[in-house]
């Protein structure tokens, strides 16, 4: 079925291949990160729960899991507490609007997702007796004086800005973790995620790779912000799948942030060049006002996530945007008519 992009059995031959079955919920399930991680865990042979509210999870994203033997959905805010019947080994919190535009509508509701979300889950967790993997972000940086950002720097935060419900909120929600792990005894894990694409990401999510592909597609203007000049590394969606379920396997003590991201860094008048080459598009470069609080730099020291996970990133920019493209092409009408991937 269309959106089932995920070689479902990838991970039976990875480093979680043996493990018994566990019965796993993934909060946001049905959002661009966490339905690639209800399909790996499906192919590993687990059970998942996927919770999601669908603010701005697709059904799409799960349509070829519905009516899988070992999947189950809930419509459910986890802003509002949450109870779930029977054992849960594992909970991944992936649930919160990640794209500036998205979190920006709604920001008290980004917020409450982000604190009472998380400790609703925490507090589920202590109950199911269950591992607790939080993902966070990079935005805990904010506009970072150090590059690469090492998960020891404290990051340079605005936290009265249109950008302070998602930046503050993660960073508060990383706090109700620490607190819960050291009074409590909760058992989680934090992932600093750094900027993902790939296959399911919304064409309407408002970030930097699908705005530059959906216009580059349609022959529009590329719109980019400042001069172009600020960078962003970009992981692809799989590899960071990988790094979530090795972080969320590995050992109880190793509760600290890892930051997750490829260490690769490009300017946005490289990735927008990169785009029009791989569509052929006939789309200008227009300039626009850099938005408040818009970071100049991203990119990720990965030693953390080397040392304790064994994980680097294994997909180039250049391999990861092809199924990329095909997958908003597809979106676009159901054809790829003017989108022609040339390599």
């Amino acid at each position: 079925m269309r959106g089932n992009l995920v070689d479902l059995g990838e991970a039976r031959h990875g480093l979680l291949g043996q493990q018994a079955q566990k019965r796993v919920l993934v909060a946001g399930g049905a959002g661009f990160l966490g339905s690639h991680i209800c399909d790996r865990m499906i192919g590993m042979g687990h059970i998942v729960i996927c919770v999601d509210n669908l603010q701005t999870g697709r059904l799409e994203n799960i349509a070829h899991l519905i009516g899988h033997p070992s999947f189950s959905f809930i419509h459910h805010d986890i802003v509002d507490e949450l109870f779930v019947a029977g054992p849960v080994d594992e909970i991944f919190n992936m649930a919160c609007p990640a794209s500036p535009p998205k979190y920006q509508l709604d920001p008290i509701k980004t917020f409450k997702t982000s604190v009472l979300g998380v400790m609703n889950l925490l507090e589920l967790s202590l109950d199911k007796q269950a591992r607790f993997l939080q993902a966070s972000t990079s935005e805990v940086y904010g506009d970072p004086e150090v590059s690469p950002q090492p998960e020891s720097y404290r990051g340079l935060v605005n936290s009265y800005g249109p950008r302070a419900c998602y930046d503050e909120g993660k960073r508060g929600a990383e706090t109700l973790i620490y607190d819960y792990t050291r009074q409590r005894g909760a058992q989680t894990k934090i992932a600093r995620i750094f900027n993902t694409y790939g296959p399911r990401m919304s064409p309407e999510d408002g970030r930097v790779v699908s705005n530059f592909i959906m216009q580059a597609l349609q022959n529009e203007d590329i719109t980019i912000y400042g001069d172009g000049t600020q960078t962003r590394s970009f992981c692809y969606v799989n590899d960071l799948v990988e790094g979530l379920l090795r972080l969320m396997a590995s050992s109880p003590e190793r509760s600290a942030p890892v930051n997750l991201g490829n260490p690769g860094e490009f300017t946005m008048l490289e990735l927008a060049q990169v785009v029009m080459r791989k569509t052929r598009s006939k789309s200008r470069l227009v300039f626009r006002d850099l938005p408040e609080d818009d970071p100049r730099q991203r990119r990720p020291s990965i030693t953390r996530a080397k040392e304790w996970l064994g994980w680097v990133p294994r997909v180039s920019l250049d391999q990861g945007l092809d199924p990329t493209i095909a997958y908003f092409a597809s979106e676009l009408g159901r054809n790829a008519e003017g989108a022609v991937l040339v390599s």
